[in-house]
């Protein structure tokens, strides 16, 4: 049986074993802290092998670089021991919901759900700080001696705080800010379906430093647009007042992703002409029958003008009624011939922008023409008429029954309605990992309440402390997680009673803690008697059976949302995910009786804690029961 490693991913270590395969020349060795060999990248060896020419040294290239820039990738790429620990008593609808709020830093979550969302998230959204000199950022520093480790107070400066005020006197104003986003951005891109977009809302104080780190993350051939949402009032800076906010837009994959476009809810109706002066001349046969919008009138000869006439082969064109009272033969430049063949056949037909032919018809002067439905809109770079955040403090005020501002400069419901509507897609994961009171999730609610769609959402939001003398604590809000808990679960009300949609308003609670598992990796002379016999298990003490499956489902891939079940199987607690793609026990003393029955069920992958056999003899016995019973079983233990 193999053993789950139980961490996040090593992309370090997937980089280089993929570097190994290209280029295995340039793998050595080294040591690590502990002096275990480990494989490394001789970079001056790689550097010539991409080069068609004698690499001698560094030279000047157009690049986007500052201090603390090497420390951000690294911090994307290195793996963290936490995990995502349930929080079922405040979830809502636990057992039926597919979305989820995960409360914790947004590092650890986007490192935490890279097996399990990899190349899954259709929309990405968010409004980070704008780091205008006054609103706090996150402080990266993973860097903690074993004790800091082991007692998880690591990540915080010297008095506990996990987030800092960056302000403009100091020196790494942009710098901080910068080494802030690039590791979360790298991470998120991870996340993107190859049709995935993100959205990010910022203002003019970091938009050009956040366009250059999106070029190198998401490369400029994937740059969609930098929307300007304009805003009702605006912020007066003494010479100007600023009217807009960016939204900065980026594909993963910009030719996997169909034009932006909003679906109408009352189409509009085009009449245009139908010849066009730069066109062959045919002669085609318009049916009677066909409406006529003037009075009763009989035409012959040429009508229509100089520059695009229509000649009458017929003997005359007689109108009566409304309506083209005869059979008629029409030699003109027409634009389309074959789009008006189709049409006078009764075919449905279309233009190049998805606009429908319904109808050709006769105008007063006797002039056929189309009659086109459109039923979506071009979207344009500036955004309009969505609000700003004077009009989402209203909404959530209106939807808390107050006159405070529980949370400062929300975004408004109408601007995500807006982005998912771009999407055209109703079943997407949409994710916010800067979330604050969830105005996103409320979003994702409405629009699918409005338009049937099943669309899920992870928030994710650090439980950031709310001043004891604002209005969130005084209102009982301890944390900003604790806000965007409330509104999601009065927004579902809201929404319900008001729409009687039925949709999913429910989510699952996680929290990110450290791994289940105990930290073994002590040198010998390091342990004392007292150390080892708290070693006798390898999970820690306070963690429950759903804890250690969250992290298995993390581990082996596994979608958050997918259904859990738990059953008790000869006196043992025995989870299933998602059917029997997934089977878990850790309970001690499992006994062959109780491995047959889970083999009978034939699992896609069975788990096991390590302890969970009295011996080899036992574990070896359980792996022949499988491989007799159900072959195809993936066995691991934790």
């Amino acid at each position: 049986m193999k053993k789950l490693k139980m961490t996040t991913k090593d992309l370090v270590r997937e980089n280089i074993e993929k570097l190994e395969k290209l280029f295995p020349g340039v793998i050595t060795e080294t040591r690590d802290e502990k002096g275990n060999p480990i494989k490394t990248v001789d970079f001056e060896l790689l550097k010539q092998e991409l080069s068609d020419r004698i690499v001698e040294g560094d030279r000047e290239r157009y690049q986007l670089t500052w201090p603390g820039k090497k420390k951000a990738i690294l911090l994307a790429n290195l793996p963290i021991n936490k995990t995502l620990r349930p929080i079922i008593e405040e979830s809502t609808d636990w057992e039926n919901t597919g979305n989820l709020y995960i409360e914790g830093d947004n590092l650890d979550v986007l490192k935490i759900l890279q097996e399990s969302y990899l190349n899954k998230v259709k929309c990405i959204y968010i409004d980070p700080p704008y780091n205008t000199g006054k609103d706090f950022i996150y402080r990266d520093n993973f860097k903690q001696s074993r004790e800091e480790y082991l007692a998880e107070s690591g990540q915080v400066d010297e008095d506990g705080n996990r987030l800092f005020q960056n302000t403009e006197s100091n020196g790494r104003f942009h710098s901080d800010w910068l080494s802030m986003m690039y590791p979360r951005l790298k991470l998120a891109r991870n996340l993107l379906r190859e049709d995935g977009v993100i959205f990010i809302s910022i203002d003019e104080n970091e938009v050009s430093n956040l366009k250059k780190i999106c070029d190198e993350i998401f490369g400029e051939k994937n740059f969609i647009c930098n929307f300007i949402v304009l805003q009702s009032s605006g912020i007066n800076y003494g010479r100007v007042r600023i009217l807009n906010e960016f939204l900065l837009c980026y594909a993963k994959n910009k030719d996997s992703i169909e034009n932006f476009e909003i679906i109408l809810k009352e189409p509009n109706v085009i009449n245009s002409r139908i010849t066009k002066v730069e066109h062959r001349e045919f002669v085609l046969t318009f049916p009677k029958g066909l409406r006529y919008e003037g009075e009763d009138i009989e035409l012959s000869g040429t009508i229509g003008g100089v520059s695009e006439p229509i000649e009458i082969i017929s003997d005359k064109m007689v109108f009566k009624d409304g309506k083209l009272a005869n059979d008629v033969k029409l030699k003109a430049m027409w634009s389309s011939p074959n789009i008006i063949i189709e049409l006078l056949k009764g075919n449905k037909v279309f233009d190049k922008k998805g606009q429908e032919y319904v109808e050709i018809f006769f105008n007063s002067k006797g002039i056929p023409q189309y009659k086109k439905i459109n039923r979506i809109k071009t979207v344009t770079n500036i955004i309009t008429k969505i609000g700003d955040a004077k009009t989402g403090t209203n909404e959530l005020r209106k939807l808390f029954d107050t006159n405070e501002d529980i949370i400062q400069h929300p975004k408004p419901v109408a601007l995500i309605k807006y982005i998912l509507e771009l999407l055209n897609d109703k079943n997407g994961i949409i994710l916010d990992f800067f979330s604050g009171s969830a105005t996103t999730a409320h979003a994702v609610m409405q629009l699918n309440a409005e338009d049937g769609g099943s669309r899920k959402y992870i928030m994710v939001q650090l439980p950031e402390p709310c001043p004891e003398d604002s209005a969130a604590y005084k209102a009982g809000f301890k944390n900003i997680s604790e806000i965007g808990k409330e509104r999601i679960r009065r927004a579902a009300k809201r929404i319900k009673e008001e729409t009687g949609a039925d949709i999913d308003y429910g989510f699952r609670v996680f929290k990110v803690d450290s791994s289940n598992m105990k930290d073994v990796y002590y040198r010998p002379e390091e342990l004392s008697q007292q150390q080892l016999e708290t070693m006798v298990s390898n999970i820690k003490e306070d963690r429950k059976g759903e804890d250690l499956l969250i992290q298995v489902m993390l581990e082996c891939g596994l979608e958050l949302s997918l259904p859990m079940e738990k059953r008790n199987i000869l006196g043992r607690e025995v989870h299933f995910v998602a059917g029997n793609s997934l089977v878990a026990c850790f309970d001690e003393g499992v006994s062959g009786e109780l491995v047959r029955e889970i083999a009978e069920e034939k699992p896609l992958r069975v788990v096991f804690q390590d302890g969970s056999f009295a011996d080899d003899a036992a574990r070896i016995s359980a792996e022949e029961l499988f491989k007799m019973l159900s072959p195809s079983t993936e066995i691991r233990v934790i």
